[in-house]
């Protein structure tokens, strides 16, 4: 929220005329006198709320359409002038047709000169081919022929470091469904192979892509590393310097839009090294699109992760209460993408637990049952129980005995096949929910007081249902009463 209202404060006065006339034109004028008062009174959000007359799912809509239709406008004003340069570079032959060879390399040199300061590897290549040919007879043309191959190059390592980012983070929401042992080996070897093509170039894109896989990376998957490897550059110093680049280079639509990647990197630094009040100064943000985040950049990070980073904020904070009531103005917009089964599942497990948190049992379940209904998790028996052993809690807190004892069955036959040592944190989760619904009164809170102990101290590869359930005194009495 803070962010937000820093954003706004910071519009020029031509700029916060433009964006509130447009709001008032567009039929928005809730949006309208949310930006005005946030730009010129100093409101709480809930006098802000009881001023417009919503409610708090109303306010966090507002919010995040306000916020979205001022990153349109900035961005629409950053675009103008490198759209100007693209329509420049498509009209090279009319260049090329029309005009004398000295000013045809004059006009060529000024447009090199505006694509280097956009690093634009694409458009540099056609700036490049044209020139070797206008200098066919001359010496120059050995100097374009080199920058032209260099380019190409260059612009085949951009497209590497691209696709590696996309089939690394596909592959990191693949491992956390396993846990497999094979799969981190992969991403490790997909992170060293990303460090090879980057040292190709001297580049700051490059740096840059490299960083949304190496920050990620040292945090999620190989942690350790930090204490091993004394050359590795700091996180911090990373981050400060991806703040440098995209500084000098803000008029790039790419930088401007992994902003929010690198502000959730900084939300999960911070957050991992429990540093929470810096961790703090990036929540807002993270959180007002995480929409967006889920729906739009997968290909650069895992915003999935940030749902559970949520849910522990929430249980760190005696807030987890208010997930449920936020959801409805988040993920109003939101369509999940059934395809992407990572996230299809983190989504489904994030809802639920809302409900959890907020005693909507019944809610819970459905959201689970739809998620089992809707795909097969075959492939992925770990997660495919870590699921189910969600739906059996809310099951187990419905006292619906026979739907528990069908579910029970079914997980406990699964934890068969995969193995009991395979298994050890979901078999004591479940012995808590057995111990909740068969025993007797009498020593059922001192039993899964132990139980819950003993699930402390035992740890699990990958995704774990368990680790966002708050096993506290509330959670023991909701099992006994």
């Amino acid at each position: 929220m803070a962010k937000l209202k820093n954003i706004i404060k910071q519009l020029s006065l031509e700029d916060y005329k433009a964006i509130y006339d447009s709001l008032m034109t567009s039929n928005a004028e809730k949006s309208a006198y949310l930006l005005k008062f946030m730009r010129e009174k100093q409101l709480s959000d809930n006098k802000i709320m009881e001023q417009l007359e919503v409610n708090t799912n109303a306010y966090y809509t507002l919010r995040s359409r306000l916020n979205q239709k001022i990153e349109e406008y900035l961005l629409q004003q950053m675009e103008s002038p490198r759209t100007d340069l693209l329509k420049k570079v498509a009209n090279i032959n009319e260049i090329i047709f029309t005009k004398k060879r000295a000013i045809a390399v004059a006009t060529l040199k000024k447009l090199e000169k505006e694509l280097l300061d956009y690093d634009l590897s694409n458009e540099l290549t056609v700036i490049y081919k044209t020139l070797k040919k206008l200098h066919i007879n001359t010496p120059e043309l050995f100097n374009y022929s080199q920058l032209y191959n260099r380019h190409v190059a260059y612009m085949l390592a951009i497209d590497k470091a691209e696709d590696l980012l996309a089939e690394y983070f596909k592959k990191y929401g693949l491992y956390t469904l396993s846990g497999n042992s094979t799969e981190k080996l992969e991403l490790t070897l997909l992170h060293r192979e990303m460090d090879n093509v980057c040292r190709l170039y001297q580049s700051h894109r490059l740096y840059i892509y490299q960083h949304c896989m190496s920050i990620f990376h040292r945090l999620f998957v190989e942690d350790e590393i930090e204490k091993t490897q004394d050359d590795l550059e700091p996180i911090e110093d990373i981050l400060a310097n991806v703040e440098k680049i995209f500084t000098q280079y803000s008029l790039d639509s790419i930088y401007y839009h992994l902003k929010l990647v690198f502000e959730f990197l900084k939300l999960e630094y911070y957050t991992h090294y429990k540093v929470y009040k810096k961790a703090e100064k990036y929540f807002d943000e993270v959180n007002d699109a995480i929409s967006t985040l889920l729906t739009n950049y997968s290909l650069y990070t895992y915003p999935s992760q940030f749902l559970f980073t949520k849910v522990n904020r929430h249980i760190r904070m005696d807030a987890e209460h208010l997930m449920y009531e936020e959801n409805e103005g988040l993920f109003q917009d939101f369509e999940v993408d059934t395809h992407d089964l990572p996230k299809y599942i983190s989504y489904v497990t994030y809802r639920a637990l809302s409900c959890y948190y907020a005693n909507k049992y019944d809610e819970a379940s459905k959201w689970i049952n739809n998620l089992l209904n809707d795909l097969s998790l075959k492939k992925y028996p770990q997660a495919q129980l870590e699921v189910k052993l969600l739906l059996a809690l809310q099951y187990c807190l419905l006292n619906d005995y026979e739907l528990f004892s069908q579910l029970l069955n079914s997980i406990q036959r699964q934890i068969r096949i995969l193995g009991k040592d395979n298994c050890e944190r979901m078999l004591v989760f479940t012995k808590i929910l057995k111990t909740s619904l068969y025993d007797s009164k009498n020593g059922k809170a001192a039993k899964i007081r132990a139980l819950v102990d003993k699930l402390n101290r035992t740890e699990q590869e990958g995704f774990s249902i368990s680790n966002y359930i708050k096993m506290d005194e509330s959670f023991i009495a909701r099992l006994t009463t």
